[in-house]
């Protein structure tokens, strides 16, 4: 099953009785849905032309036309829970090696086809202009928010992160409207990101989420919404591919910085990698 028709499956409990008849005929009959008018579709699943567009509104589309672009994209490749191949006992390391590498191509091949580019266009506008930047994640995603921080300090951006979620709770509470805030989560339930990430939209911050697809209440406290694969879902995966597909959203975000400010930013890449030749390359202090 495709990411759009996994998020529909997984929300449909929480919908309208409307709602839930729409999502009930995009399950059944996705192939056809991808040909039909917004009123064809209205009609067949027995809504109104405006309970579909909330419907795609809460998929984070922004009408019918993008939500069927986007599932007529994902209807045209393989199932990724078909060719996603799980952990099994005993697998011999050659077999692991291939099933690592498909995993992972094929997260990040998912994730791309979810890329909204006009959210991302925004991410990098606020990325450019914040006066400081903050990176909120626990576990796995903790890991993917230092990654970032990392990549940001090199090219001359104050950024911060902190694993403990009441040093996260503390930076946001001093942040500004001319500031940013990240929270990575997969789930996007996670509550101590929620806790920051909502603090940092209270302080007047543009909020940036990274959750996968669908609505969740990471997204819904953000500004600006940034989704990757759903993956995962299911599998014993020890936030695997979802860390990959995390990563390949971080490094589009960094290059775009450095590609729209080349100038300026490539200069700072080199001296810092320089600086570090020079005082830890040769083992000094």
């Amino acid at each position: 099953m495709s990411a759009i028709l996994q998020t529909i499956r997984e929300l449909s409990a929480g919908m309208n009785p409307k709602e839930q008849e729409i999502a009930g005929f995009i399950l059944e009959h996705a192939g056809d849905v991808v040909s039909m008018s917004i009123t064809e579709l209205a009609e067949k699943s027995g809504g109104s032309t405006a309970t579909v567009s909330r419907f795609c509104r809460m998929l984070h589309f922004n009408g019918f036309a993008e939500f069927k672009m986007k599932l007529a994209a994902e209807l045209a490749q393989p199932d990724p829970r078909q060719s996603y191949q799980d952990i099994v006992a005993g697998n011999p390391l050659s077999s692991i090696i291939s099933a690592m590498e498909a995993n992972h191509l094929r997260s990040i091949t998912d994730t791309t086809r979810l890329l909204d580019v006009k959210q991302l266009q925004k991410a990098l506008g606020a990325l450019k202009n914040a006066r400081q930047i903050d990176l909120y994640g626990v576990a796995t995603s903790s890991v993917v928010a230092m990654d970032f921080y990392q990549k940001l300090v090199r090219i001359g951006l104050r950024a911060v992160t902190f694993a403990d979620p009441h040093m996260q709770i503390t930076s946001a509470s001093t942040l500004t409207r001319e500031d940013v805030a990240i929270g990575i989560s997969y789930s996007g339930e996670t509550p101590e990101t929620c806790a920051a990430l909502r603090c940092a939209a209270e302080n007047g911050a543009t909020t940036i989420s990274l959750t996968k697809f669908g609505a969740s209440t990471l997204a819904g406290l953000s500004d600006i919404q940034l989704f990757t694969s759903t993956l995962e879902e299911g599998m014993r995966r020890g936030d695997m591919a979802s860390r990959i597909a995390q990563l390949h959203v971080i490094d589009i975000l960094f290059m775009g910085l450095v590609s729209e400010q080349f100038e300026v930013h490539v200069p700072r890449l080199e001296k810092s990698f320089q600086m570090v030749k020079k005082y830890v390359g040769k083992g000094e202090l």
